[in-house]
């Protein structure tokens, strides 16, 4: 007797792409690490770090390269969109909204993913689903303002606007990428390059350049290795070939996680916030994934 290949293959692909989570987990504390770096130049240096780890393995293997970077113009600007995009507007946000409020919209990305996601073919949304994420929704919210009264304000509605361009950009960004299945996860190279130039343009027009220090060239290099650099393809896995839902509610876990590893390295306290938090993270996370752990899956003879 074995489990059908579908269900190993679903199984396999959600937690790669949760991998994704556990990097992006790392991406406030290896921030603190950036000093007084300006927003853009990060992600313009991190992302072209990316991209020269990615052209490396393509050289090493000797891939066609070409054969990742032709795609169809469609394809380019979801990629770019969504990975610039998403930055652009978080960091417009910041700059035209308060931070906790800003955050707050910004972290509606995953409750999108799992409500998108019903548009897709083949696709059932059911109300565990949205209950987990609505759930993990929740614990990112005693998160990030520590239980403490958000008051929304109609003169930072530019920065909220932007906030929210932002949740709906990578969560149009996630979906859309089962809608190109056949890209190779290779392409999303090409995308961090890209992204890489459009974010030293914007560093450019918008920001002085303050040259990293040896101790900062290591953070950065460790950013684009990880949270923006695999990260991102192991998403691009998950998305195209794991359980979408399930990885929508598993990323309110990226909060939790981060707050976690600054407690761990002394630069946050623990809190009773904190714990509600989590249970209500893990809790929608449980629930929005029930698709894997409560299924009975089929079972076929093995000759």
């Amino acid at each position: 007797m074995a489990l059908t290949p579908s269900t190993a293959s679903t199984a396999r692909a959600t937690a790669i792409g949760a991998v994704a989570i556990l990097l992006w987990a790392c991406l406030a504390l290896l921030t603190t690490g950036t000093g007084t770096l300006p927003p853009f130049e990060i992600v313009a240096i991190s992302f072209a770090v990316a991209f020269l780890l990615c052209l490396g393995k393509w050289v090493l293997l000797r891939e066609d390269i070409a054969g990742h970077l032709r795609q169809p113009a469609p394809v380019w600007l979801m990629g770019v969109g969504g990975l610039f995009g998403y930055h652009f507007f978080y960091f417009l946000a910041l700059k035209t909204a308060p931070p906790v409020e800003a955050n707050l919209i910004n972290y509606l990305w995953p409750l999108l993913i799992v409500l998108f996601s019903a548009l897709l073919p083949g696709e059932r949304l059911r109300w565990w689903h949205i209950a987990g994420a609505v759930l993990g929704l929740c614990g990112s919210l005693l998160l990030v303002t520590g239980g403490g009264r958000v008051a929304f304000r109609a003169e930072y509605a530019t920065g909220y606007a932007s906030a929210l361009a932002c949740a709906v950009t990578w969560g149009a960004y996630s979906v859309l990428s089962r809608r190109f299945g056949a890209v190779p996860t290779d392409t999303v190279g090409g995308f961090c390059g890209v992204t890489a130039v459009l974010a030293a343009l914007c560093h450019l027009v918008f920001e002085r350049t303050v040259w990293p220090s040896l101790g900062e060239w290591g953070v950065l290099l460790l950013m684009g290795a990880g949270p923006t650099g695999l990260a991102f393809f192991v998403w691009d896995v998950g998305m195209k070939r794991g359980n979408i839902k399930a990885l929508g509610g598993l990323s309110y876990a990226t909060p939790l996680l981060s707050t976690l590893l600054l407690i761990l390295a002394g630069r946050a306290r623990p809190s009773v916030e904190l714990a509600l938090a989590c249970l209500f993270i893990v809790g929608g996370a449980v629930l929005a994934s029930r698709d894997l752990w409560a299924q009975r899956p089929r079972l076929t003879r093995s000759s």
